[in-house]
């Protein structure tokens, strides 16, 4: 049953990943939350999922042409000196601290996403 319940919940985050939503942030949540993972295995196991998933989404996504590599290539540098940065900050400020600001992040992002979603709903109320 749980490796069931893990598929369909990886199925769920692609998706979103790969809608540019945060499915990361979708497998964090439900490997911390439902199945008592802790942050930093959360984090690995979500960071080595999105390896296949990312390939496949950037495959298709180039095929369609919806990648700027010139945006892209910047980006991609940037990630790979900020990834061993974040990994060595996350083992100093350790498994509690991470939580709290994963938890605060989403948090705020939800917030922000749910005045997005008010404003949306006035502009269309004031239209018509």
């Amino acid at each position: 049953m749980k490796t069931l319940l893990l598929f369909f919940i990886s199925v769920l985050s692609a998706t979103v990943g790969s809608m540019g939503f945060g499915g990361g942030s979708v497998l964090l949540l439900i490997l911390t939350v439902f199945f008592d993972t802790n942050q930093l295995k959360a984090q690995g196991i979500n960071l080595l999922f999105f390896i296949p998933v990312a390939l496949v989404a950037t495959i298709i996504n180039t095929i369609k042409g919806k990648i700027d590599f010139d945006t892209v290539l910047p980006l991609c540098l940037g990630g790979m000196i900020g990834s061993p940065l974040g990994i060595f900050i996350a083992e100093k400020i350790g498994k509690t601290t991470l939580s709290h600001i994963v938890g605060i992040g989403i948090i705020l992002l939800s917030v922000k996403e749910l005045f997005f979603v008010f404003k949306t709903i006035l502009e269309r109320l004031k239209r018509g």
